[in-house]
């Protein structure tokens, strides 16, 4: 499994400690920043990560800030993402087996490190379950197939 990792500087810490987590059990693991402790703008790297989930570069991400739900609104800009915040295990394996989330995310100021890494964990075991999940993940699919914005984002 080829995963992406990206944060911004209120994550910056958690990240790596994620990203060492993963790279522990040989999980292939990119890191997309930020690469310091230095104010970014998350919203890039929530971009460039959904870009590469979505154009399957990598099968799977993990989005860190400070709450998390900047990135998550971010990622699912991206066509084709389905982006879940989760501060528990309980949603993380939901995101997976419910939802078919590509891409999860974190906040660093809400969650502590090791239920981050036990949420990581939960959410990279769990697959989409399918059964009555399926119609309503295509009905996501199908809405957002129906009202993709012109590439300049602006509606017609």
């Amino acid at each position: 499994m080829k995963l992406a990792i990206g944060c911004d500087e209120a994550a910056f810490d958690l990240k790596e400690l994620i990203k060492q987590h993963l790279t522990g059990k040989g999980l292939d693991v990119t890191d997309f920043g930020t690469y310091e402790a230095e104010p970014v703008h998350y919203p890039n790297i929530a971009f460039a990560v959904a870009e590469k989930v979505a154009q399957g570069e990598f099968d799977r991400a993990v989005l860190l800030c400070g709450t998390g739900i900047g990135m998550a609104i971010a990622a699912n800009k991206v066509h084709g993402i389905r982006a879940a915040q989760c501060h528990d295990t309980y949603s993380a394996e939901r995101a997976s087996k419910s939802n078919d989330a590509q891409i999860i995310t974190i906040g660093a100021r809400v969650v502590g490190p090791e239920l981050a890494k036990a949420i990581v964990d939960t959410w990279l075991g769990a697959s989409f379950d399918g059964g009555r999940s399926v119609p309503k993940v295509n009905r996501i699919k199908e809405y957002e197939d129906d009202h993709q914005l012109p590439r300049n984002n602006k509606p017609a």
